[in-house]
């Protein structure tokens, strides 16, 4: 089946604990290109997260969000930092010595002092913590996946029907040109027998001329050749998977032979059929470059 490289998927999962959303979209890249934001807590999962992501993705530039809401303050607890306290609790001693003051220092007031307790976050489960993460990834990169197949077909169906009118036009090509290899032999034998009057005509110069003539405008190579790489892009959409490189480089050489036809073209009919084929062809190259 074959993928666009642009898609977009989200997902939402929570617990009694916490919520993820993760939020997952990507535009055309050369290769996978993927840029993660998270919270901090979270990177300690990076190499797995880029693991599974991998699961669904060959190419593509992917910008992935995620979020992490937890729920209360049942993930936090207090810390009593009690060598900092004494500390305290020594200077003030010390001042009330020194200055003959009352040392009314209570441990409400003590409590208050930078740093002598503090709010830290607990350590989380990390097996519960990736259970809930990888389940939002999971459904967002499926929904990312659906996106980038259903336009995937949409392409497909789309680039069959360039290269079926691509085709016509090679058939054009094809069948115009042995008759013009017949209007030139009839216009030379035609001038010829101008110039000669009633003199008998040298078959084989005007064989020879007409030869020439062939060896310059001849695209049977390249109308054959043609054929064969529309036939190569049709069986590989047909075969899916992560095929935009090979159909891009199928499309260079499209291109290629394209090009040598117009270069030889003799008429106008031709040189304008050759026009048109090489209008395809970009816009095939154009869609290619969605292709995953």
């Amino acid at each position: 089946m074959i993928r666009s490289m642009t898609g977009f998927g989200r997902c939402e999962t929570a617990d009694e604990n916490r919520r993820f959303t993760v939020e997952i979209k990507s535009v055309n890249h050369r290769y996978l290109d993927i840029s993660i934001r998270m919270p901090k807590k979270l990177n300690l999962f990076e190499s797995a997260i880029r693991t599974l992501l991998k699961e669904y993705m060959e190419r593509g530039k992917v910008d992935v969000c995620i979020t992490c809401e937890e729920y209360g303050e049942a993930h936090y607890a207090l810390r009593y930092n009690e060598a900092l306290a004494a500390e305290y609790m020594s200077c003030f001693h010390a001042m009330a010595e020194a200055f003959h003051l009352e040392n009314d220092v209570r441990v409400s007031a003590l409590s208050r002092y930078p740093e002598v307790i503090t709010m830290e976050e607990k350590e989380p489960d990390e097996e519960k913590l990736w259970s809930g993460l990888s389940a939002a990834l999971r459904g967002a990169c499926e929904q990312f996946a659906g996106s980038r197949r259903k336009e995937g077909e949409s392409l497909r169906e789309d680039l069959f029907r360039k290269l079926d009118s691509m085709t016509a036009y090679v058939d054009f090509i094809e069948e115009r040109s042995p008759e013009i290899m017949r209007d030139y032999r009839a216009r030379l034998e035609e001038k010829v027998q101008e110039l000669l009057g009633e003199n008998k005509l040298d078959e084989g110069r005007i064989a020879a001329e007409v030869t020439i003539f062939a060896d310059k405008v001849c695209v049977d190579e390249e109308t054959v050749r043609l054929k064969s790489h529309i036939r190569s892009m049709k069986e590989a959409l047909l075969a899916g998977g992560a095929v935009g490189r090979r159909l891009d480089f199928i499309a260079q050489e499209l291109n290629r032979e394209a090009n040598t036809i117009l270069s030889k073209a003799s008429s106008l009919d031709i040189s304008d059929t050759g026009i048109n084929l090489k209008t395809d062809i970009e816009k095939v190259r154009e869609q290619i470059q969605n292709i995953e």
